[in-house]
């Protein structure tokens, strides 16, 4: 049975690996190490095959408990990430530091000194290109990334490409752009706005970053991409992994509303976070050639997502009153008022 590592397998992306993986493959086991912190949540997990599944509360930090969960790990997927620009921007950036940097030397390190490792996939961004006016980036084009987030996943990056070239450890690298889906914490801008949206709030839109341009994936489509660039990617390569599906925020912010009935009253202007960058987008070829493609549209996928935030209010409901309302109280009504 093929063993794979998912560190930050309750998180978001990382989560819904784990359910595409035990579902889409029979013979496969899940050790997911996962911290839990604010963005991770066992309650991503229920009704998986828990007979294939091993769940560990610990830091990729932390040596031992990364040598104990690689133990006879044939696959490592890093997702363990502090994500949110937002944060990093505002609250300061020493966690992503932290895990971004210090959490993947660390992985890389054991991973060194394991002898049975077939690959090890870094999940990275596609902000370490920076904003694009024109044009999409390709995997051998110059980095630049300009928020700590980004320049945190960039480090982690460059130290897992150090590890291939100075040890030979089968690295690989992947840049997803803007995912989204079921499951994804309410800080995000989509599962933000459809939930405030369900709750009649209003919904937080960066006055000048409005017209600011994202590519859109649905999430399992991600998976699928990270799933083959785990087996048939080749080491100390970088894939990006993008749809194609380009909006402006405005247009997500009036799709939301629309799909939940409500009308642009709901629009609430907020302060532009600093050095927002204007457009990102990936030219995904490379990944193309290996037969991937996305297979859900951005209407499809919207859809989708919308829908399954108005069934399962059960799932965001109490995370909206626990941490969340404070950051949510600093990050838009205070910096709203004092303007």
């Amino acid at each position: 049975m093929e063993k794979i590592l998912v560190t930050g397998g309750a998180g978001f992306i990382g989560s819904a690996f784990v359910r595409n993986m035990l579902n889409w493959y029979k013979d496969v086991y899940i050790v997911n190490l996962d911290k839990l912190t604010y963005a991770g949540n066992l309650d991503n997990l229920k009704g998986i095959d828990e007979e294939r599944h091993t769940f560990i509360h610990g830091d990729i930090c932390d040596y031992e408990v990364v040598a104990k969960a690689l133990e006879g790990c044939d696959y490592v997927v890093n997702f363990a990430a502090e994500t949110h620009v937002d944060r990093s921007l505002m609250r300061g950036a020493v966690d992503f530091l932290r895990t971004n940097i210090e959490g993947v030397y660390q992985l890389l390190s054991i991973g060194k000194e394991k002898k049975n490792i077939k690959k090890i996939v870094l999940i990275s961004t596609d902000e370490v290109y920076g904003s694009r006016d024109e044009g999409s980036a390709v995997e051998t084009d110059p980095v630049n990334p300009r928020n700590p987030y980004s320049v945190s996943k960039c480090a982690g990056e460059l130290m897992g490409l150090a590890f291939y070239y100075s040890f030979h450890l089968p690295v690989v690298i992947t840049r997803g752009c803007n995912t989204y889906g079921p499951y994804q914490y309410p800080e995000k801008v989509l599962p933000l706005f459809i939930t405030n949206a369900l709750e009649n709030k209003p919904l937080p839109l960066y006055k000048g970053g409005e017209h600011n341009i994202r590519d859109w994936l649905y999430v399992d489509d991600h998976c699928k991409a990270i799933d083959l660039i785990m087996r048939e990617g080749e080491p100390g390569h970088i894939y990006n992994i993008s749809a194609g599906f380009e909006k402006q925020n405005i247009e997500v912010t009036k799709k939301v509303l629309e799909l939940t009935g409500k009308d642009e009253s709901l629009i609430q202007w907020v302060p532009d976070r600093p050095g927002h960058d204007k457009r990102y987008s990936m030219n995904s070829d490379k990944i193309r050639k290996l037969g991937w493609n996305p297979l859900v549209s951005w209407e499809e996928g919207i859809e989708r997502t919308v829908k399954w935030y108005k069934e399962n209010e059960w799932w965001w409901k109490k995370i909206k009153e626990g941490e969340f309302r404070e950051y949510y109280r600093k990050q838009y009504i205070d910096r709203t008022e004092k303007t």
